[in-house]
């Protein structure tokens, strides 16, 4: 059996050879990056590929901007990595934290530090595009 190369985006998965699609899209729905990846591909490891793509378009003169204002994506996005990769640019995150996160930071007691800020009224406009804001969907 020949191995599928690298660059390929196909991977196995229960239903045989799939593909996933991995998109940054602004608050109207309008993707902004789209990437493939394997099927049995997890979402984060995609997270920095899409934000490296990232380009949005200014209405006047000007170089397109790197950085979005917020990044609303779901819990399959909260990790510390992705987390401390957007703190370092300014990127305001609105990531729920999965429960069995939650569990191990209150199970460290207090060297769990801090539970990560979240907007719950922001995260349910998700769906609904702004200028600036992207969304990670898949």
């Amino acid at each position: 059996m020949l191995a599928e190369p690298a660059d390929h985006a196909l991977g196995r998965s229960r239903g045989g050879l799939s593909t996933k699609i991995h998109q940054l899209v602004d608050g109207h729905g309008r993707p902004l990056v789209v990437l493939l990846g394997p099927g049995q591909g997890g979402d984060s490891p995609m997270f920095p590929h899409l934000m490296a793509r990232l380009s949005i378009a200014r209405p006047g003169p000007g170089r397109p901007r790197t950085r979005p204002e917020r990044v609303r994506a779901d819990k399959a996005y909260s990790s510390r990595a992705i987390r401390r990769h957007l703190r370092e640019r300014r990127i305001i995150a609105v990531i729920p934290e999965p429960s069995d996160q939650q569990g191990h930071r209150k199970r460290r007691g207090s060297r769990g530090g801090r539970p990560p800020a979240f907007d719950p009224v922001d995260y349910r406009n998700r769906n609904v595009v702004e200028r600036g804001f992207c969304h990670v969907k898949q």
